[in-house]
């Protein structure tokens, strides 16, 4: 089959490499299409994949082309969307429902091969079976949608909430069409691209600027969303947040990232500054929010290319070009 590799740290390649085999419970997905996101330029930088070469790509969906002998809960034709985390079951973590926090956390396309490639092997746990109306090559938006909705989990909004995200990109946008279903007041959006804050407004944001000084606010907002890892708009965004508000680092910084706080304020104004990593029980909800209409892919997916120019997508991506890019096998 024809799979791209991070061969070694700065260098992707698209190449041959035997057809994968499932395990028993595994089953053989014919990817209908794969998603790029800001983990596959960490691993392009060396971060976070324990080894290379890897094939990457955790965010893919596809149809059943092959099952393991002790597969009874999916069959070959299946439509299936594939959450990438792969959790040992036996830590601290996992024995106490926090899985995303494993302490041998593994992941397809992180550790494992993912699906930047024409097949992918995954755990029958880890599929969720797709309804016919849904058009699978939509469907590598489920994964970044799980992790959205895990964010949402971890900010256990109130009803009213002012809130202002950094980042119009597809993780921004995504937490915007969730600020809006679960009661925000408003939703004001922050880019340095004037591409991506057209689409913020497209899809309803309640302002949208290039800094938090272009809006009326000197209290602060309610919730404030990092969508970027960029180390000066995390800066930045620690100093917006309301009293009894919260900072939620969502976006994916650099190992060597680092912002300061102000301890003082945070007791004094009783701030919460917290994070949410990856997937946890949020992906078969994501699935059904997917089937529900949330998101429009039309809007979401800004450019399907060829498996084959995987490394010119990578350099769009790392170019902050489009929204969602995904390259299809």
């Amino acid at each position: 089959m024809r799979a791209a590799i991070v061969e070694a740290v700065g260098k992707v390649s698209v190449t041959t490499v035997p057809d994968p085999t499932p395990g028993p419970r595994d089953v053989v997905v014919s990817v209908a299409a794969c998603g790029l996101c800001g983990t596959d330029l960490h691993i392009l930088q060396g971060e976070f994949a324990p080894t290379l070469p890897i094939i990457p790509g955790h965010e893919f969906a596809g149809e059943i082309v092959g099952i393991g002998a002790d597969v009874t809960e999916l069959a070959i034709g299946d439509k299936v969307a594939v959450d990438p985390s792969l959790y040992c079951h036996e830590c601290r973590y996992c024995r106490t429902g926090r899985g995303n926090l494993c302490d041998r956390w593994n992941a397809i396309g992180v550790s494992k091969p993912g699906g930047a490639a024409e097949f992918a092997v995954a755990p029958v746990a880890n599929c969720v079976k797709l309804p016919d109306h849904i058009d699978v090559k939509d469907a590598a938006l489920i994964e970044p949608l799980s992790c959205a909705v895990r964010g949402y989990d971890v900010l256990r909004s109130t009803l009213g909430a002012e809130v202002l995200i950094y980042g119009s990109g597809t993780m921004g946008l995504m937490m915007l069409e969730l600020a809006k279903r679960t009661g925000a007041a408003s939703v004001d959006m922050l880019d340095i691209n004037p591409e991506r804050l057209a689409t913020a407004g497209k899809l309803g944001c309640s302002r949208s600027g290039s800094s938090a000084d272009e809006f009326d606010r000197p209290t602060g907002w309610d919730v404030v969303i990092d969508a970027t890892g960029n180390a000066g708009a995390i800066q930045d965004g620690l100093g917006r947040v309301a009293k009894g508000g919260t900072f939620l680092q969502f976006g994916v910084a650099d190992y060597a990232t680092t912002a300061v706080i102000e301890p003082y304020r945070i007791y004094n104004q009783e701030i919460t500054i917290t994070g949410s990593m990856a997937v946890l029980h949020s992906y078969e909800r994501a699935a059904a929010l997917f089937a529900s209409g949330v998101l429009d892919p039309a809007v979401f997916i800004s450019d399907r290319l060829p498996l084959e120019q995987y490394p010119q997508a990578i350099d769009k991506f790392k170019a902050g070009q489009g929204r969602k890019i995904v390259v299809q096998p």
